[in-house]
């Protein structure tokens, strides 16, 4: 099993960081807007649980072929035949 290469390693601190800015951001309009301190902590911190499991969710969606290919224990590309296939 190789290491995961440092950009692997970052990505959740890359998700985690375009959560908190757009948490930041919706908690500053709603200060804005209402000027009620109180409220606007309880959207910041709605908006940054929202965020990253919106993120983690369209992550996990968009799996490339070859990381599906290995996580079953192949070592084939897709597409790469062997003469047995059948159609």
């Amino acid at each position: 099993m190789t290491t995961p290469s440092r950009r692997d390693r970052l990505r959740p601190v890359e998700l985690l960081g375009i959560s908190a800015i757009v948490a930041v951001f919706t908690g500053l309009v709603v200060l804005l807007a209402t000027r009620e301190l109180q409220l606007a902590a309880i959207f910041l911190g709605i908006a940054f649980i929202v965020v990253v499991v919106v993120l983690a969710m369209l992550q996990l969606a968009s799996t490339s072929d070859q990381d599906d290919n290995d996580m079953l224990g192949g070592h084939r590309t897709p597409g790469e035949g062997d003469g047995n296939d059948f159609h």
